[in-house]
């Protein structure tokens, strides 16, 4: 009886806990709006509506963030009585050094006067170094105290998550008492990280010891199968949904398809609007005016140092192209490089790095390749307007700006033969290719040596090709049209 009345007075106390945070989150949501429109230098008393965009990696210069930016500038331009809030765990930078890091890495222009960050003390929850083990379980029960932290600080009468954390949905809509949307760039989990754990491939989410292991992968498989229920359940409490690429939209249909009976009895009243948006986020207009000819012979990678973009697939398809043809590895002008230029977020990033280095040494390119690690942005520019050939080797890459902006820089791309690249960028235009694909070392240096030894009129046909192709699927009007066909502001009403 003891045992069972600790219990009861440990549950009872909380759920006061929680029932005091909803009242306190609710109850000052009103007043702290008003402080932040004062501190912004608006009259109070005329109503404006708070955006809130869940992005706790927003400085961080990447793809995603230049999703999450455009569609700032967007709303800025053309909703003068709404406040864009963003939600970042970006503590070590101010607004403005914020505001000056977006002009020069995407020229985007930021208003400050519409524009307001809520600092998170919290990101670390979401790291991947705090969940050594189940990582997607732990790094989704981080982002819920992530959002709770973010609703106790400012509640939005908005929220879209743009960065992928799907659970804060369950925090912000019924803690809170928000409608919330979301940009999905890539799904948290998909069939094809379940078909790699059921077949026992080795990957970087499958190490070699679980998938040498029948035990461990059939517990890994469950683990898997259960957060995909409680994924669907998340996104399912979106009122509309966005994605980047006819690859994201089929796996998030999926997702969204996984039947259970008691679910669906559940969300059966759930409004869900998907919308097909293509990642069309627009890329320095200048890019388009580089030179088609004249391109010197370098092959050139734009990718953070993840372990997801296989950088190590890159050296050794290299690697193989010097091994196939050597008079590319000799002085003259033949000669051929490699340039790898990368973001590097964190020690392990720099330690990846590292062990690229030491790859190329033991491979025996290393005399061939440039590693460049946080590039200044005129510099990545810089590169854009003299290389040849533009490599992404991600598998499943959800999308790929990267390979769009090396379309529109008038590179030629050679991608990994899946996700976004293979379905919706680097596709045939009247016709015509616009790039090549691989799978394999050598399908990769094939590619190259193709490329290297085009003709003058056929290698020029090719890049127009593929900038004529990038500049008129993936502009910043697309993107914009695609953004406020979501129906958002009807929910801010």
């Amino acid at each position: 009886m003891a045992i069972a009345s600790v219990f009861t007075s440990f549950l009872c106390a909380i759920l006061g806990i929680c029932f005091y945070q909803v009242y306190e989150i609710r109850i000052s949501k009103q007043a702290k709006k008003r402080d932040v429109l004062r501190s912004l230098g608006h009259d109070v008393l005329k109503p404006k509506k708070l955006v809130g965009f869940f992005h706790p990696y927003c400085n961080a210069g990447g793809g995603g963030e230049r999703v999450l930016w455009t569609a700032v500038a967007l709303v800025q331009r053309t909703e003068p009585d709404v406040v864009s809030v963003v939600y970042s765990g970006d503590i070590d930078a101010s607004k403005e050094e914020i505001i000056r890091k977006v002009k020069a890495r995407f020229d985007i222009e930021l208003a400050p006067e519409t524009l307001h960050f809520v600092f998170l003390q919290s990101r670390y929850v979401v790291e991947d170094a705090a969940w050594p083990r189940f990582t997607l379980l732990g790094q989704s029960i981080g982002s819920m105290y992530l959002a709770w932290e973010a609703m106790s600080k400012l509640v939005p009468d908005l929220y879209i998550d743009t960065m992928g954390y799907a659970f804060t949905f369950h925090v912000v809509k019924y803690l809170a008492g928000v409608t919330v949307g979301a940009y999905v760039h890539y799904p948290t989990i998909s069939t094809d990280m379940l078909a790699r754990v059921k077949s026992r491939k080795q990957w970087h989410t499958n190490s070699d010891a679980i998938s040498a292991s029948p035990l461990l992968s059939n517990l890994k498989l469950i683990y898997y199968r259960l957060f995909m229920y409680y994924y669907a359940f998340s996104l399912r409490q979106t009122s509309f949904i966005m994605v980047n690429s006819s690859w994201t939209k089929n796996h998030i249909d999926s997702i969204l398809q996984h039947s259970d009976l008691i679910l669906d009895v559940i969300h059966l009243f759930t409004p869900l609007t998907f919308l097909r948006l293509w990642n069309a986020v627009a890329f320095p207009k200048e890019m388009t005016q580089y030179p088609l000819e004249g391109r010197e012979r370098v092959i050139l990678s734009l990718a953070q140092f993840r372990p997801e973009k296989d950088h190590p697939a890159q050296l050794r398809a290299f690697h193989k192209l010097l091994e196939k043809h050597p008079d590319y590895g000799t002085p003259g002008d033949k000669h051929v490089r490699l340039v790898l230029i990368g973001g590097s977020r964190n020690a392990d990033d720099a330690a990846r790095l590292e062990g690229l280095k030491s790859l190329a040494k033991e491979l025996g390119i290393v005399d061939h390749v440039e590693f460049i690690a946080n590039a200044p942005y005129p510099e990545m520019l810089a590169w854009l307007s003299k290389a040849s050939i533009g490599l992404s080797t991600m598998v499943d890459e959800h999308f790929g700006i990267n390979v769009v902006e090396f379309m529109a820089a008038g590179l030629i791309p050679v991608t990994h033969a899946s996700g976004g690249p293979l379905n919706d960028i680097v596709v045939p235009f009247n016709g015509k290719p616009t790039g090549y694909h691989a799978t394999n070392a050598e399908a990769f240096a094939d590619a190259f040596h193709e490329i290297l030894t085009l003709p003058p009129d056929e290698d020029l046909a090719l890049r127009t090709r593929a900038r004529t192709w990038a500049v008129q699927r993936f502009s910043e009007e697309e993107f914009e049209r695609g953004w406020m066909a979501s129906g958002w502001k009807t929910l801010l009403s």
